[in-house]
């Protein structure tokens, strides 16, 4: 028998699965519409029709989820997309063919832009359109059967979240995006995903394999045998460590080890006992929309249920890294401002969520970080924000506490000067958006997988730099060099001994790290 064909992806969420490949058609296809379909009216009942739909998906959802769905419920209420459809109307134009050119346009605007998580919204603009086009047209969306891999060129969010994925399966996309929402979604549900793998053939029903750890597709394997032990992974232990995250490498040096989340739900299937904490809280992932920015209610209980689950251990909260790549929906300057540079533009967003955490703070053990730190005052700025904020609290007799601030290390040019960020309390290097820089290219572009394989040596020399500038300061790495246990050594090497990382790769890293010296050399008898 033949060996099974392998095609090389790009891992977008861990994991293996097998099942029937269900062969997607293209995300574009839609209906023609009806002709006698005209007017205003038709196209706000199908939009009040498509919200509807999506607010009985988030109903009973995960956080994460029920945000994705109230983005684009948000961008459905956005009345730039009915005036601008409603002019083609007023021309002549077909109802439908009017909403279908409006959205294309969006689009096409959001594909070409330069930012990797623009382009990658371009899918959820998608699945807007056709979701109203389906009203429009009579054709509803439709499921796959559960248990399947879904193979086809990218997936909306509202149909990952429509389907049932407690009978297992997969995603294998020839193009997606490694950080879409579906790609984030399919993170927080241990769902396998590649993305990337290029057009390739499979008959519907044919028992395929999608290998997220590696970044493979696996075709022609039969119903009998496909297991995940045809993918050639060690074996390792599924009994999780009750070690608290406190590590000890080969040679006795304490290593800790933490865990990155979106949304607070994704820790309930996390044994607290099995990590240090969490070492990145992305914020931005569970506040998504300008109402939520503005809810600071919202925000205390995310942080809050955080904190304790945490039971005592280091809950790192970054704040908003909203803005460029990744907008905030309804807020213009996030399409040329991002990070620390947005929310000091826009305090009164950075406000509110201060006191949410400030508020928080009292309940745990919780730090906070801020993301793209590009200079010293950034940190001087923020830091005022917090002392004016803690002292309204007070004067209002609010409990709080101003917990440790410290700081994202992800661009370049803040690495090579830590010792001069005097008044951050701590240092967390977020590698992707340092290789980013590093190799001056966007992160969805077609070559960046290679340009950042390329720069691993550039990206651990700076890293390796920045460790002895940032002194006695306490530092992580949470980026996704952090998951990967081959990458383990080299940065035990560049002097790291804590890592942040993805909740499904803890025992592969936690097994990477017992296995090695501190300064990343094999320990005796590996």
């Amino acid at each position: 028998m033949a060996a099974p064909l392998r095609l090389k992806a790009t891992s977008a969420s861990p994991g293996v699965a097998t099942g029937p490949a269900f062969i997607a058609e293209p995300l574009a296809a839609a209906a023609s519409p009806p002709s006698s379909l005209s007017g205003h009216t038709e196209l706000s009942d199908a939009i009040k029709t498509a919200i509807r739909e999506l607010q009985n998906l988030a109903t009973g959802a995960d956080p994460e989820s029920s945000d994705i769905v109230e983005f684009q419920i948000e961008v459905l209420r956005d009345p730039t997309l009915t005036d601008m459809a409603g002019a083609r109307i007023d021309a002549g134009e077909n109802i439908a063919f009017a909403w279908v050119g409006t959205l294309d346009g969006y689009i096409r605007e959001l594909e070409c832009s330069e930012e990797d998580q623009m382009r990658a919204r371009a899918v959820d603009i998608l699945d807007i359109k056709n979701r109203v086009l389906a009203v429009l047209t009579g054709t509803p969306l439709d499921d796959f059967p559960a248990g399947s891999i879904y193979v086809g060129k990218d997936m909306e969010p509202s149909r990952f979240l429509a389907h049932d994925w407690s009978a297992g399966g997969g995603i294998a996309l020839y193009a997606g995006s490694a950080v879409g929402h579906v790609a984030l979604l399919a993170k927080s549900r241990s769902i396998p995903m590649v993305i990337g793998a290029g057009q390739f053939t499979t008959e519907r029903g044919q028992h395929i394999g999608v290998d997220g750890d590696s970044g493979t597709v696996i075709l022609q394997t039969s119903k009998g045998n496909a297991t995940p032990t045809q993918f050639d992974h060690p074996a390792t232990s599924s009994a999780p460590a009750p070690d608290n995250g406190n590590l000890r490498a080969a040679d006795g040096s304490q290593i800790l080890l933490s865990i990155n989340v979106n949304a607070p739900d994704e820790v309930d299937s996390i044994i607290v006992t099995t990590t240090a904490g969490i070492g990145l809280m992305r914020s931005e992932f569970a506040v998504t929309s300008l109402g939520d920015a503005a809810n600071e209610e919202k925000q205390f209980t995310i942080y809050r249920r955080l904190l304790d689950w945490a039971d005592g251990r280091a809950v790192t909260v970054r704040m908003l890294d909203i803005g460029g790549d990744k907008p905030l929906a309804g807020l213009a300057e996030a399409s040329s401002l991002r990070g620390i540079r947005l929310l000091l533009a826009r305090p009164e967003i950075a406000r509110i969520q201060a006191r949410a955490l400030l508020r928080a703070a009292i309940f745990g053990n919780l730090r906070i970080m801020l993301p793209m730190v590009t200079f010293p005052s950034d940190v001087d700025d923020m830091r005022r924000i917090y002392r004016e904020e803690s002292s309204e609290l007070a004067r209002r007799g609010v409990p709080h506490r101003i917990p440790p601030i410290g700081m994202m290390v992800e661009i370049p040019a803040a690495a090579l000067m830590l010792d001069h960020f005097e008044s951050a309390d701590f240092f967390s290097f977020g590698t992707n958006d340092l290789a980013q820089y590093l190799v001056a290219s966007a992160r969805e572009g077609a070559d960046f997988a290679l340009y950042q394989a390329r720069a691993v040596p550039a990206v651990l020399r700076l890293l390796s730099q920045a460790v002895k500038l940032a002194g006695s300061k306490p530092l992580s790495i949470c980026g996704d060099m952090a998951s990967d246990p081959s990458r383990t050594a080299d940065l035990l090497a560049a002097g790291i001994r804590h890592f942040s990382v993805a909740p499904a790769r803890l025992p592969a890293i936690r097994s990477a790290i017992v296995g090695l010296n501190a300064d990343g050399t094999k320990a005796a008898g590996e």
